[in-house]
């Protein structure tokens, strides 16, 4: 069934939402599975930027339905901003739909993640504060909230009251905060209805209707790989599955369904918040601070600066293993244009001399390991109007195919600005 996936390799803000915009033109529908409102896309159309939050990035193409799925959690007053934001710039939403089995985020788990955040001090995760673990949490837990319940305010205050049982105790007695009144969160949720439930539908079916009718599916994930709540930097992680297995559980497919995984992976390496980062080109550094400038390297949502270091493809050879990337997007290579060097990271070496040809399981060891570098040249001219690969500089394209060689996948896109022109397709070798 025609399904594809598409993931990113590092540790997030690879440029997802403007391949995703790219790709999405051919297919029918464009599907958000997994994350909430901590991880944003920024997308360039005619020269208007759209940052985006939950609303997955097919829906700047009046054809495509775009599907919040059920592994996503979902602040309602967020998400309606978000679209007043898009009707208000001439966007129909009318074709968003919203599962009705995604969990919701309330006032208390964003409060809650604020409250843990403080006390953890110095140990603390770097968490957006936005409630996405909490809501994650209490998914697991069983005492979430649903979309659909929304649906039934008999069903939503029950649930509500019991779940603000034990989070005020938790506030006031843990935290010493004020307890939260829960007949006026009840009425500015349900008060929210009558904007959502036009959106609210069964998307697990949604989906299955267009992949039988042989129409092509997007999934779009939030965050990527080495976030993975299981495969990523724990306990640095988000709280879901980013990597395309995730795909199964958030929008409800199998994995015969899904036949192009696409991985994107930045030119260069970058993270938001702690946590181990072997390649890192600390502050101050001057390469690491023209990355930030030349690549505007600050959160889509938060504003944070974004820590950033030299591509490290012992990652991201793990996360083509991990995903089953039939495919790499290679994004923001003209942020390199004015460097005469070029460090890749081709292994690791322990703090005992031992070398890694792979990502070590061991926290302790991934804490540690400094990195092994090649050196490669750079090319030294700006290449944001280049539109095909054989203009690209020589160098550029033998760092494209290092790439390619070193991962053993081919690089299918490369992106040499942020608009939707600003796309090299490189087809596959004969």
């Amino acid at each position: 069934m025609p399904g594809a996936v598409i993931v990113g390799t590092q540790w997030g803000d690879e440029g997802k939402g403007r391949v995703t915009d790219y790709l999405a033109k051919e297919s029918s529908m464009c599907v958000r599975y997994q994350g909430g409102h901590n991880a944003g896309h920024t997308l360039v159309v005619d020269g208007e930027v759209f940052k985006l939050q939950l609303v997955p990035s097919g829906i700047l193409y009046p054809w495509v339905v775009p599907v919040i799925g059920n592994g996503v959690v979902v602040d309602p007053a967020v998400l309606i901003d978000e679209v007043d934001m898009l009707e208000g710039k001439g966007v129909d939403t009318r074709l968003l739909r919203l599962s009705g089995n995604a969990h919701l985020i309330m006032p208390y788990h964003q409060e809650l993640d604020r409250m843990t955040e403080r006390y953890l001090g110095k140990n603390k995760l770097g968490t957006t504060k936005r409630g996405i673990g909490p809501a994650y949490a209490d998914k697991a837990l069983r005492v979430g909230i649903r979309v659909q319940d929304l649906l039934d305010p008999k069903i939503f205050r029950e649930k509500l009251d019991l779940a603000l049982r034990e989070k005020n105790g938790v506030l006031a007695k843990v935290y010493n905060r004020l307890p939260i009144d829960a007949k006026e969160l009840a009425e500015r949720y349900l008060a929210m209805v009558p904007r959502l439930a036009p959106m609210i539908d069964d998307t697990v079916h949604l989906v299955h209707e267009a992949l039988d009718a042989q129409q092509w599916v997007l999934f779009e994930g939030a965050q990527a790989t080495y976030l993975d709540l299981d495969h990523g930097t724990y306990p640095y992680v988000t709280s879901s599955n980013p990597i395309a297995g995730g795909v199964c559980t958030g929008a409800g497919v199998g994995p015969l369904a899904i036949q192009r995984v696409v991985g994107l992976v930045k030119a260069y390496q970058t993270r938001v918040g702690s946590g181990p980062f072997p390649t890192e080109l600390l502050e101050g550094d001057a390469v690491g601070d023209m990355l930030v400038e030349r690549g505007r390297e600050f959160g889509t949502n938060t504003g944070r600066r974004r820590r950033t270091g030299w591509l490290d493809l012992v990652m991201l050879k793990h996360a083509v293993r991990l995903n089953t990337c039939t495919e790499l997007a290679l994004t923001k290579l003209d942020i390199l244009s004015p460097l005469s060097e070029l460090q890749v990271c081709v292994a690791y070496e322990g703090d005992d001399g031992t070398r890694y040809d792979h990502v070590p399981y061991h926290q302790s060891v991934l804490h540690k390991v400094k990195p092994v570098y090649e050196t490669l040249p750079g090319w030294g001219v700006e290449i944001e109007k280049v539109g095909r690969l054989e203009d690209l500089p020589p160098c550029a394209r033998d760092y494209v195919r290092f790439v390619e060689d070193f991962v053993g996948v081919h690089v299918s896109i490369v992106g040499v600005g942020p608009a939707r022109d600003q796309t090299i397709v490189l087809p596959r070798a004969a």
